[in-house]
């Protein structure tokens, strides 16, 4: 958790002001028995009214300072561990932005979620209470036995064995709790996987019939949770009365004794009340400091997996990218004997890719599912780094660009469509900001998205949902492509992206792209022959290799897989016309 204090750099004014208040309000919180002794052994001692009254007015003097003190180092506290949250929060989500696909995959949706609300807020808490009641505590003990120690020398031995002995079990607490907060972080990462997905996946639940099985599973790992809470709740149960055991034991200790002194002539009545009242304080602060551990223990756990994230490294940079002029390649992309693999331990998803793409040309990459064609271009924008060979775009090896200058060079329409929740105008404004809505209505026209969106009463401020829950998947797979085109890049990548278009709309889109984006070189991916077959050149990926490279009619006499494919999909009559 150390390593996080850095976070409250900007906050240390408020990072000691705010303890050294609670301390100004524990000095006056040790006068009070000493107050209270005086009371007893002088004013009701001696029947003195006027002697009770004013000190009376002392106590209610000092519980205002008191109150004061504490409200100021609540403030404090509260000012500091809310900045120490929003930079935390801040920096790890800038953090969690340079991850590559690879990272992401690896950790999880889930659990990077978690760690950025749950394990925060913990560790935000722990922060408040930390600089709260951290120092305020111990003070209270230290001075609790300085001032009984003054009061009587004897007696003080009584605070001096109790305190290690509540130590001690503070201690053992913490030594058994701290694991167990950990593991159940993890199960809270489950929980929160097993609902987003239930979330994310309804229909599917329920189109199978699922959702006894699904809350069978949810019950399960839920009362697992339980069970792990349970226990570190059983073990949390028994700091306090432990701790009220010792200290109460400590009491009866202090009146025996003190009773005894009292009858000697060595101590006086108020003293013996005083002596009762400070390891009541004791008591009081040494509880405080168990809660205090407890909620520390809770923030050590998450601090952890929050560092985890942050060991984590990028292992996709453009830290050695540099500034790439305009190069007269015609090359659009090129691939150099390409592999890649999703991690060390796993075979190459593709395999030794090599093809050529002219600036302005149409591609086409078809194949069965899990042939390898979203991986091949996933590595055109250098979403994951290649293992072998090179991967080039206009020349240039696209390890050289920087992120921003690659990507910005790149529309990609990925295959599910994802937009945002906000006005259509604003979804299409996401490549290019500055966008007219003359350059939007374009690129609805040539997505062929026009028509449906000048039906909504509200044109370009039509609300969308998030991820478009109120529009059908044409609607959205149209609008993905719209924001895409709107960007005006120089490569357009269209993965698989018109699946929920029909064949007359489809023809339509890819009649349009072709005729209004001079210039423009196109990729598409899909698993319709017909959506490809008009493409300048084709590739057919197979386990993730090529197997084949052409035209339409090229591949049909040269390439059995692309063949077995068109035979799937179009007629005889219209295979045989293609041949010609």
């Amino acid at each position: 958790m150390f390593r996080l204090f850095r976070y409250l750099k900007k906050y240390i004014v408020e990072s000691i002001l705010g303890p050294l208040f609670k301390m100004t309000e524990a000095t006056f919180e040790l006068i009070v028995p000493v107050v209270m002794a005086k009371i007893i052994d002088v004013g009701i001692k001696n029947n003195d009214k006027e002697y009770i009254l004013r000190m009376g007015g002392v106590l209610v003097l000092l519980g205002v300072l008191g109150l004061a003190c504490s409200l100021t180092a609540q403030y404090f506290a509260a000012k500091a561990s809310m900045g120490f949250g929003t930079a935390l929060r801040k920096d790890l989500y800038h953090h969690l932005n340079k991850f590559s696909h690879s990272e992401i995959d690896k950790i999880g949706t889930s659990t990077l979620i978690t760690r950025m609300t749950g394990d925060i807020n913990q560790a935000q808490t722990g922060i408040n209470m930390l600089l709260r009641l951290f120092l305020r505590s111990p003070f209270i003990v230290i001075g609790a036995i300085i001032a009984a120690f003054l009061i009587n020398v004897k007696l003080t031995l009584i605070f001096i064995v109790a305190s290690p002995v509540i130590a001690f079990i503070i201690y053992l607490t913490m030594s058994l709790s701290i694991p167990r907060y950990t593991a159940i972080q993890k199960k809270v990462d489950k929980v929160s996987l097993l609902t987003r997905e239930n979330l994310a996946g309804v229909r599917v639940v329920r189109a199978f019939s699922r959702q006894e099985e699904e809350k069978q599973d949810f019950k399960e790992t839920s009362e697992s949770l339980m069970k792990h809470q349970i226990v570190v709740g059983r073990i949390s149960a028994l700091l306090n009365p432990a701790t009220y055991v010792v200290v109460n034991s400590a009491i009866l200790a202090i009146i025996w004794f003190g009773g005894k002194t009292v009858y000697a002539g060595n101590l006086t009545q108020g003293e013996v009340i005083a002596l009762v009242n400070y390891m009541s304080q004791i008591l009081l602060a040494l509880v405080a400091l168990a809660n205090l551990i407890v909620i520390l223990t809770k923030a050590s756990a998450s601090s952890v997996r929050i560092n985890e994230i942050f060991n984590t490294k990028p292992q996709l940079t453009d830290e050695n990218a540099k500034k790439i002029s305009e190069n007269n390649s015609e090359n659009a992309i090129e691939f150099r004997n390409v592999s890649f693999k999703y991690s060390e331990e796993a075979e190459n998803a593709v395999n030794g890719l090599t093809f050529t793409v002219k600036k302005g040309q149409t591609i086409g990459i078809i194949g069965g599912t899990g042939s390898g064609k979203s991986t091949l271009i996933n590595l055109i924008p250098r979403f994951y780094e290649v293992s072998e060979g090179e991967v080039q775009v206009n020349g240039e090896n696209v390890k050289d660009y920087t992120f921003t200058d690659l990507r910005e060079k790149i529309g990609i329409v990925p295959q599910k469509a994802v937009l945002f929740k906000g006005t259509i105008r604003d979804n299409m404004r996401w490549g290019k900001a500055d966008a007219t809505d003359e350059e939007i209505y374009k690129a609805l026209d040539i997505a062929q998205a026009r028509e449906f969106v000048d039906s909504k009463p509200d044109g370009l401020d039509t609300m969308i949902m998030q991820n478009g829950r109120n529009l059908s998947g044409g609607q959205r797979q149209r609008l993905t492509i719209a924001r895409a085109i709107v960007k005006k890049c120089e490569i357009l990548i269209l993965d698989d992206s018109a699946s929920a278009l029909d064949y007359a709309t489809d023809a339509k889109l890819r009649k349009a792209i072709s005729e209004e984006t001079d210039g423009l070189t196109v990729i598409i991916v899909s698993q319709r022959a017909t959506t490809i077959k008009n493409a300048d050149s084709i590739i057919v990926m197979d386990d993730g290799e090529i197997v084949g490279k052409g035209t339409h009619k090229e591949l049909l006499k040269n390439c059995n897989e692309y063949r077995e494919i068109c035979q799937s999909q179009l007629t005889r009559e219209e295979i045989e016309r293609d041949e010609k």
